[in-house]
């Protein structure tokens, strides 16, 4: 496989996985997330499905880039994307959890446990690739305000 195609791979997964996690997103937005309180700073909800869409494309490209380190970094190749493959799962168990069963602490949990992950999948990948790892950056800032907003909803509606 060229290393053009493992990246196209690999944004094709990360948009497949950001494609799932959003039908359990969208059957809430309308109705039960309508009638939540959220805080002041909260998006308007236009806003997630482009962002997340860009995150999910930059996700792709740089788990590519480090798939295609693979003949000169096997070890660090294999232990990136075990974290990225982790990172990415946290991140759709996240609109489940949230979306789905209406838990907040859950998620607020389950966020920070992520965020912690995107951190260890960024450190890792830039050991093997700095392109790859900068990447990740915009995903990390990101999650950390959505672990802000999710600690604020919970906070707001306990």
């Amino acid at each position: 496989m060229t290393k053009y195609l493992r990246i196209i791979n690999m944004v094709m997964v990360c948009l497949a996985v950001g494609y799932l996690s959003s039908k359990v997103t969208q059957a809430n937005i309308e109705t039960w997330y309508s009638m939540i309180i959220k805080p002041s700073f909260n998006p308007p909800n236009w806003v997630f499905a482009p962002v997340w869409t860009l995150l999910f494309i930059l996700m792709g490209i740089s788990s590519g880039l480090i798939w295609n380190q693979m003949a000169t970094k096997l070890p660090l190749v294999k232990k990136g994307m075990l974290f990225f493959v982790i990172q990415l799962a946290l991140n759709a168990l996240w609109s489940y959890i949230f979306f789905g069963l209406h838990n907040f602490l859950l998620a607020f949990v389950e966020i920070i446990l992520l965020w912690l992950m995107i951190y260890e999948t960024y450190h890792v990948f830039k050991q093997i690739d700095k392109k790859a790892a900068y990447l990740l950056v915009p995903y990390l800032v990101w999650v950390g305000f959505a672990t802000v907003l999710t600690g604020s909803i919970f906070w707001l509606n306990r």
